[in-house]
């Protein structure tokens, strides 16, 4: 076990930063599902504003350093892709 007061804040701090990660890629994870179920049911209106919603949220999520920048860069261009396929 940790000695001193830091170690003890760091341990603390890590496991803040652990939970609030899991749960932004959580939900990356399910707009990335509802983006793919209305590509499904071939709603073109409803799988651009869930294109719009995902693009957004992985954008965020760059900028918090918690995906890495090519796997947003390949998911976003199979994102349009997609709705260009519609």
């Amino acid at each position: 076990m940790a000695n001193t007061q830091s170690a003890l804040k760091n341990i603390r701090k890590n496991r803040t930063n652990y939970l609030r990660n899991r749960s932004a890629l959580s939900k990356l994870k399910t707009l990335e599902k509802s983006f793919l179920t209305t590509i499904e049911t071939k709603d073109k209106e409803g799988a651009s504003q869930a294109a719009k919603n995902l693009i957004s949220a992985f954008d965020k999520a760059i900028k918090k350093n918690l995906v890495h920048a090519n796997k947003v860069a390949r998911k976003k261009a199979r994102c349009s892709k997609l709705i260009a396929s519609l």
